[in-house]
């Protein structure tokens, strides 16, 4: 980040976004003011840190509690993108049980690699939900009570997005705000978390991802009666500036000609966390073979040879049990207002066609998974 903010000190802000920049130096400095909140402050407080925690399980509570937020609150796309992005975490979740995963990786680093996601699906959750619920009750009462969001040690740059949003209606600015806000909280919280670093993002499985190409985000959607995908890759997923990027391109692809597609998909199929969700021809949540058996051979492209089984993608429920969290540091990620940049900047978003990249992905794991194990492939 430190690099990015000094290529951004060197670009002029827009006009529309220069209100910000003097709100946002306001909010930074007057952070750890002490803060006097009225007895109705302090209820709304606790009633929306109840429901968060209520919804915040499990990554399947907490990506229905996006859907059924988007379905309330539609002008908020970033509910959407949050529920498409919170399913693909729940496949990456099941995939470390699933039917190559798990003979590539060993139990510990099963649960290593678990940990990682679901504390950042963790993390993002109980850091925007907040803002999703302080929101609403802007909606239904016309009272502005995003000074709250110090209560929840949410970054003041969100504060002073949302005030921006409740004026001016971008709902494009909004969304990069969120994305910027969330990729930002969760760098020092888990990716540059030590023991992290030390059982995941330094191993050479986490480094092979751009390898086996199996750090796709899919948009499943209705096509002519099937069930098509779009999406993207990213690269590099331990540099913040690179989620970034890619976080605004998800967004374009996902809002782009085939939203109601994905909108209609989504009501069909409810989250599971079996790959299953969206190609049962494929996948199966149930496993027809004794686990650490022999692998053969199944795959042609996305398509099974004759009379192969379909690839187990077991229910995240069926294979993971709820974790236990230790409460997320209150730190201040936003240290220089020339983060607002970021907020107009565009990503060339491309068609979103992911298929064939997605099918080669599924050929290489499967060749890891005959080999038994990662390196003998690429070595």
């Amino acid at each position: 980040m430190d690099v990015l903010l000094k290529v951004l000190k060197q670009l002029r802000l827009p006009p529309e976004l220069q209100p910000l920049k003097k709100e946002l130096k306001k909010v930074l400095k007057e952070k750890h003011s002490v803060k006097v909140y009225s007895a109705e402050d302090e209820e709304l407080i606790a009633k929306i840190k109840a429901e968060t925690i209520r919804l915040n399980k499990n990554n399947v509570t907490r990506t229905q509690a996006y859907y059924d937020y988007y379905q309330e609150c539609p002008e908020i796309h970033w509910s959407f993108l949050a529920h498409m992005v919170s399913r693909n975490a729940g496949w990456n979740m099941t995939d470390l049980r699933g039917e190559f995963l798990s003979r590539i990786l060993n139990g510990e680093e099963q649960k290593a690699f678990f940990a990682f996601l679901e504390r950042g699906n963790w993390l993002i959750f109980q850091d925007a939900y907040p803002q999703l619920l302080l929101y609403r009750e802007w909606k239904r009462t016309r009272k502005n009570r995003f000074h709250l969001l110090a209560d929840f040690h949410v970054s003041a740059f969100m504060e002073v997005v949302w005030n921006h949003y409740l004026q001016s209606k971008d709902v494009g600015i909004l969304t990069h705000g969120l994305i910027i806000n969330e990729q930002n909280y969760i760098q020092s919280r888990v990716m540059n978390n030590a023991v992290f670093q030390k059982n995941v993002v330094d191993t050479l499985e986490f480094k092979l991802q751009d390898y086996l190409a199996f750090n796709h985000i899919l948009f499943p959607y209705m096509q002519d009666g099937n069930v098509s995908l779009k999406g993207d890759t990213v690269h590099q997923f331990q540099h913040v500036e690179a989620r970034i990027r890619f976080g605004k391109k998800l967004y374009q692809i996902l809002f782009s000609t085939e939203k109601n597609q994905v909108k209609q998909w989504a009501a069909a199929n409810q989250h599971t966390g079996s790959r299953k969700d969206y190609w049962s021809h494929l996948f199966s949540d149930i496993q027809d073979k004794v686990p650490g058996s022999a692998y053969t051979a199944k795959l042609q492209g996305c398509h099974l040879k004759n009379a192969s089984s379909r690839l187990y993608s077991p229910q995240l429920l069926a294979v993971w049990d709820t974790f236990d969290h230790e409460p997320a540091q209150a730190e201040e990620w936003c240290k220089d207002w020339r983060i607002l940049y970021l907020l107009k900047e565009e990503e060339a978003a491309g068609d979103g066609r992911i298929e064939a990249d997605y099918c080669r992905s599924l050929e290489g794991l499967e060749l890891a998974a005959l080999a038994k194990k990662v390196i003998s492939v690429f070595t």
